[in-house]
């Protein structure tokens, strides 16, 4: 397909949910080593309340076997709060629209378990407050510096502290500062590719904390530019992720 084709049919897809499967064949990504999404439905399978922070269109937690008798998921995008009550509700799950801005819309002590597949922001003091004593946070996110080969192809370098941010151990910092206990994180860097510029126009429009603002308009020379050197090959960038659990006591 000419650039001109891949520009158009990228810019007319839905983004809307958090399904990337639109992808498949024209980019991948290596997934982390501990399963986030069996690994949720081992812990859900276990606990009488459960509590999805920024669930998205609901995919991944609507994938696990068995929900417990109390399930909330949140989120904040009405197209994406749409997709979520159409997979959770006949689940039996409740899906709550937000702010992402605290304080979350639950009495202190409700959940037995909080889960988030890639936040964009943590309140750390929020999720202790709704955690029953002895519950758990488990979190999947993005960390430092991920797909900034991708990044810093429209945006220049990026500064250190850019760079540096969702760092794990600031994570870590916060969440004890919050009074909860880590129990196990862990990092891996991982290998992302995209095939056409297509695959980048549809990944930066559904992550748009990625280029802020983003546009094929605004982008349009970094666009061609990529476009001539998926000629060669795929384009590679390391994605990072970290898996944190920490513990109320």
């Amino acid at each position: 397909m000419s650039f001109d084709e891949l520009v158009a049919e990228a810019t007319s897809v839905s983004v809307a949910g958090w399904d990337f499967s639109w992808l498949d064949g024209r980019a991948s990504e290596q997934r982390p080593s501990w399963g986030y999404q069996r690994l949720i439905g081992t812990r859900l399978a276990h606990v009488q309340s459960a509590l999805d922070i920024q669930t998205g269109g609901g995919e991944v937690l609507a994938g696990v076997p068995a929900l417990p008798p109390l399930t909330v998921a949140t989120e904040s995008w009405p197209p994406n709060l749409a997709k979520a009550a159409a997979l959770l509700h006949p689940r039996g799950a409740t899906v709550v629209a937000d702010t992402d801005e605290p304080p979350l819309p639950f009495l202190a002590g409700s959940f037995d378990l909080v889960i988030s597949r890639h936040p964009v922001t943590v309140w750390w003091a929020e999720i202790a407050r709704v955690l029953r004593p002895g519950g758990t946070y488990l979190s999947q996110q993005v960390g430092p510096a991920s797909v900034f080969e991708l990044v810093e192809h429209f945006l220049g370098p990026q500064p250190p502290a850019v760079r540096g941010g969702r760092h794990p151990d600031l994570a870590r910092a916060a969440a004890e500062r919050a009074g909860l206990h880590v129990v196990d994180l862990r990092f891996e860097e991982l290998r992302t590719e995209f095939f056409d510029v297509g695959a980048v126009i549809y990944f930066l429009r559904k992550v748009i904390w990625m280029v802020p603002g983003f546009t094929v308009e605004a982008y349009l020379p970094q666009l061609r530019a990529l476009h001539d050197r998926l000629q060669d090959g795929p384009f590679v960038a390391t994605t990072t992720r970290f898996l944190i659990e920490a513990r109320k006591p």
